[in-house]
């Protein structure tokens, strides 16, 4: 990753480790960071872990990228840090943010968890921020580790002591767990038993999620958040979908990490291909600059999310990876400033169907076959502050049950 980067990096256990001590680190408590409202749960609490505001920002509505020039004056003004998406590797325009960080003065934070193959203004995704983060769970598939990479490799000592300090110690069992996994779900995989499985999980009591946001559990985390910054109290909330996410690393997992790295390159020249194709379909909106990037995922737009869903599921493709509601209606004032201009975010939570590049031909046919059609453009201009949110999306995969990431039997990862 550092000779991919040009930069220092930093091996962290994962994404959202990597990026609580980067936004400790860089910012004071109290502090106001723009994110994206299409956005992982989790990431949202990490931010609120680290003692910080989440502020949502209006985005593209095509690929959920941050529209700059939508954030309204006083809100640049009030901000400490900005933190970057790159939803499902589509970059947000990060030399323009690099770029109004630096007039503020203010640290730029990249998550490149979906983004490890994707450029911008000719630059890798990663490397105009202060510090970034990627995760080995998407792309590389290794389902354990992060990374950390620094502008400043003089920082690397005292990142390196901070991350030391939040790890949980590794286990015998543990690293057991880890390594029998990836046969167990091909197993099941094989064997089509992924909805009993899932049930199964579900009668259990194993399973954090219903739909496709985790309970916000209002309360509790009005608690945390009084609390903060403290990665303890906020532990419920960001553990979710990954219990391992601050355990030292082990040799098993560092052998895996190792082996699905060195295979990164062919699995993004193969999402590459497979990402031409779908953007080739009447559900995309190609790039205006024609740039073709590797993405984990495509966001295909479609008017009817759940037909469309339903259609892939009798393929066996699975579709996870959904961010709906936008962070701001599924957390409320509360916890967050919410978007001066919603609708956009709103607009491509409902519509997106993150589909999976490496199946990109009979995800097509499945799509085409079953008549799905492609949604109509948000109405413009886009509804004002303070309007009602539209009814949540009930777009849940059917197979496996809600919540289920698009590989394996899992929950999305970071």
């Amino acid at each position: 990753m550092r000779d991919r980067l040009g930069r220092e990096c930093v091996y962290v256990p994962s994404c959202r480790l990597g990026l609580f001590v980067a936004l400790r680190h860089w910012c004071p408590p109290g502090g106001r960071v723009l994110m994206s409202p299409v956005n992982d749960d989790v990431i949202f609490f990490v931010v609120l872990a680290a003692g910080l505001r989440p502020v949502q920002a209006p985005l593209n509505p095509f690929d959920a990228s941050i529209d700059i020039d939508a954030v309204p004056d006083e809100t640049w003004g009030s901000l400490s840090a900005v933190l970057t998406t790159n939803l499902y590797g589509n970059p947000d325009p990060a030399p323009e943010l690099r770029a109004r960080c630096d007039a503020l003065g203010i640290p730029l934070f990249e998550d490149g968890a979906h983004a490890i193959g994707s450029e911008v203004g000719g630059r890798p995704v990663g490397t105009w921020g202060d510090a970034s983060v990627f995760s080995l769970s998407k792309h590389a598939g290794a389902q354990t580790g992060g990374i950390l990479a620094l502008a400043d490799p003089d920082r690397s000592t005292a990142v390196r002591e901070a991350c030391a300090d939040l790890l949980a110690p590794r286990s015998m069992a543990s690293e057991l767990t880890y390594a029998v996994r990836p046969y167990a779900e091909a197993t099941v995989r094989r064997l089509g038993l992924r909805r009993a499985a899932w049930a199964t999980m579900g009668l259990l009591g194993l399973t954090e999620r219903e739909g496709i946001r985790m309970p916000l559990r209002p309360d509790a985390l009005a608690g945390a958040v009084r609390s903060a910054p403290d990665l303890g109290a906020h532990d419920p909330w960001v553990r979710v979908d990954m219990h391992d996410y601050r355990l030292e690393p082990g040799p098993v997992r560092l052998r895996r990490v190792h082996r699905s790295l060195g295979r990164l390159d062919d699995v993004l020249r193969a999402s590459r291909e497979g990402t031409e194709l779908l953007l080739s379909t009447p559900w995309a909106r190609p790039p205006a600059d024609g740039t073709v990037q590797p993405l984990f995922r495509v966001p295909l737009l479609v008017a009817d999310r759940d037909a469309a869903i339903a259609a892939l599921a009798r393929r066996r493709i699975v579709v996870g990876y959904l961010y709906d509601p936008p962070l701001d209606d599924y957390a409320g004032a509360a916890f967050t400033d919410p978007s001066p201009a919603p609708g956009n975010a709103r607009w491509f939570a409902r519509h997106a169907l993150p589909v999976d590049p490496l199946r990109a031909r009979e995800a097509a046919e499945a799509l085409e076959r079953s008549g799905t059609q492609p949604a109509e453009p948000p109405d413009p201009p886009e509804s004002p502050e303070g309007s009602e949110p539209p009814e949540a999306s009930a777009a849940q995969p059917p197979e496996p049950p809600k919540g289920a990431a698009a590989r394996g039997l899992g929950p999305p990862r970071g």
